[in-house]
């Protein structure tokens, strides 16, 4: 048997070392004059004290005694006769938690109840203290302590248990629910937004109302950069999280306002009120006169991200907020970041594999509390002094009656890479379904796996009862679903490559007719056979399907006769200024964009 060397076996044993437990657990406190309900307050206990019974029903029912006046720190706090069969309540401080409940324990106490006025953090101590003591020891918040007092008096009797939490809880409905839709609405919407801007290339751009259609083709280096990116940020949030945290949220509102305005955008433009523009000026953004509406729906975006990172830290709501907005977000990056190809698709979703399961599962080695710095960053570091959270999640609050809710109201959180990333790949589904008339199988397919992932996930959490790199579902599910299509419809090297299989897909039979508009007078400059060449190369042109050989006639026939009235009429018109042939031309592409549409 191979013998470790020494520095090997010293850090094993500082990494090794016990770890204080922290469990939440109630006291259920009732009068002892019998006259008025129970009520269940949150204490937070370390179980290699002593453990709490997991049911009310076989929780010992003891005489709480207030000595909050004491810190029970030398046998002058003890009172004249003890605690016997009691539990004392007690202030902390000026002395160690072991001294507290070593002298609550040779007075017969058979609990201790120790009251803090700062944040609840779990009672601990070494392996000797803990074989020595036998009694339960728990922290209880000063508040509740006033109001146990206020609410029951001074008889009262408690009874202290830690009641099992439920394997799930139904807010994984609500989570499932928002990341399925957004990753179905966001695919979607990107997919049928990107087929529309190939018809929609000649339209002119008006200034002032220009439609937010940029997107960002990612290539293998910039996945690369993003890759390291997430990694440095990941590693510099677990060693500074309380200097970068507010850079975090304020990133968060400001992307948060722009995808919410994203958004609502298309839905306010359908509004006919508010189309008048705003007065000339030379104000920044505003010199381009957006409409009022416009104006009023960013105003309200920015207001939404300011109420919600003013009251970001209220439990009771703010949650909603942080959703909404990032619903909004997510949908607003899959409709701008596009994949161009299936085989960037497999890189992306390959090496955040590897990300997200290294920092879940292999930095819990790495580090000294033995943590995950995935968990520990997600979920906020429990020695962090802001006490802030990260928003970058879907967040739902436990929905069960346990009584632990009381306690922190626990929140489950999915992180907005595990819409994002596979959404990426929906999207591009949903893009190639529409270039090969596939019915949208392919969207609909990775859509389903996305579902199924997101389920195995959750199974997973239940049965480990530990934070799930959730990629590590979601990535086989949704790549080898799309692969499987994609051999099963023989499209495998279209599919792989993405961007060249539009120009080998069989194209129907097609007849080419001018559009209907004005022709622009002749330059006198400009000789007359060269215009005649310019015309002949460089038509206005529009494509119809060739249902039969009669129909194409008639339409021949039709166009032909509507353009000699065109030219008859230009004929006789006088040559108009430079600015009426700027709107013979703006007339011309909107009958183009009006028959393409």
């Amino acid at each position: 048997m191979a013998v470790r060397p020494a520095p090997l076996r010293l850090w094993l044993f500082l990494h090794l070392l016990p770890q204080v437990y922290c469990e939440y657990g109630m006291v259920h406190v009732l009068s002892e004059k019998g006259s008025s309900k129970g009520k269940d307050y949150c204490i937070l206990f370390n179980s290699q004290w002593a453990h709490l019974p997991h049911d009310l029903g076989k929780a010992s029912l003891l005489q709480l005694q207030d000595q909050t006046s004491s810190v029970l720190c030398s046998p002058s706090d003890v009172p004249h006769g003890g605690f016997n069969n009691q539990i004392p309540m007690v202030m902390r401080g000026n002395c160690t938690f072991y001294e507290k409940v070593r002298l609550a324990q040779i007075n017969g106490a058979r609990g201790l109840l120790i009251v803090s006025r700062e944040r609840l953090v779990p009672p601990g101590g070494n392996r000797s203290q803990y074989e020595e003591i036998d009694i339960p020891v728990a922290l209880l918040s000063y508040t509740d302590m006033l109001d146990i007092g206020k609410s029951f008096g001074s008889s009262v009797k408690g009874a202290m248990y830690a009641p099992n939490e439920p394997v799930l809880d139904y807010n994984m409905v609500i989570i499932f629910v928002m990341a399925v839709g957004t990753v179905a609405i966001g695919g979607y919407w990107a997919g049928s937004r990107d087929v529309k801007k190939r018809y929609m290339k000649h339209k002119r751009d008006d200034g002032a109302e220009k439609h937010d259609d940029e997107t960002v083709d990612v290539t293998p280096i910039m996945i690369c950069v993003f890759v390291v990116m997430c990694c440095s940020m990941l590693v510099l949030l677990y060693f500074f999280y309380d200097h970068l945290v507010y850079l975090i949220i304020g990133i968060f509102c400001l992307a948060a306002s722009i995808g919410l305005y994203s958004c609502l955008s298309p839905f306010v433009r359908r509004f006919p009120l508010g189309k008048c523009r705003i007065p000339d000026n030379n104000l920044p953004y505003f010199h381009k006169r957006p409409q009022v509406r416009m104006l009023l729906l960013a105003v309200f975006c920015i207001s939404v991200s300011v109420v919600w990172g003013i009251f970001r830290n209220e439990d009771q709501w703010a949650w909603v907020l942080q959703d909404a907005l990032g619903i909004a977000f997510c949908l607003y990056m899959l409709k701008t970041i596009r994949l161009p190809t299936f085989k960037g698709c497999t890189l992306l979703l390959l090496v955040l594999f590897v990300y997200d399961v290294f920092f879940v599962f292999i930095t819990p080695f790495l580090t000294k509390t033995g943590e995950s710095i995935m968990v520990e960053v997600a979920a906020g570091p429990s020695d962090s002094a802001t006490h802030e959270k990260l928003p970058m999640v879907l967040k739902v609050p436990r929905l069960n009656s346990s009584p632990l809710a009381l306690c922190d109201r626990p929140f489950s959180l999915l992180g907005f890479g595990d819409i994002l990333v596979p959404g990426l790949l929906v999207a591009y589904c949903h893009r190639f379904d529409i270039q090969v008339q596939s019915s949208r199988v392919y969207f609909v397919a990775c859509t389903i796996a996305y579902g199924i992932g997101l389920l195995v996930t959750f199974v997973a959490l239940a049965l480990m009862q530990m934070g799930q790199p959730a990629l590590l579902y979601l990535v086989p599910c949704t790549l080898l679903t799309s692969l499987v299509v994609a051999l099963w419809r023989r499209e495998l090297a279209m599919f792989w490559t993405g961007s060249g299989f539009a120009k080998d897909l069989p194209q129907p039979p097609v007849v080419i007719a001018p559009v209907n508009c004005p022709q622009l007078p002749k330059d006198s400059t400009v000789p007359a056979s060269q215009q005649d060449t310019e015309q002949m190369t460089n038509p206005t042109l529009h494509v119809k399907e060739l249902h039969g050989s009669a129909s194409a006639e008639e339409e021949l026939a039709d166009t032909s006769t509507k353009t000699d009235q065109s030219e008859i009429s230009v004929a006789h018109s006088e040559e108009p200024t430079a600015q009426n042939k700027d709107d013979l031309e703006s007339k011309c592409l909107n009958a183009e964009q009006n028959q393409l549409e």
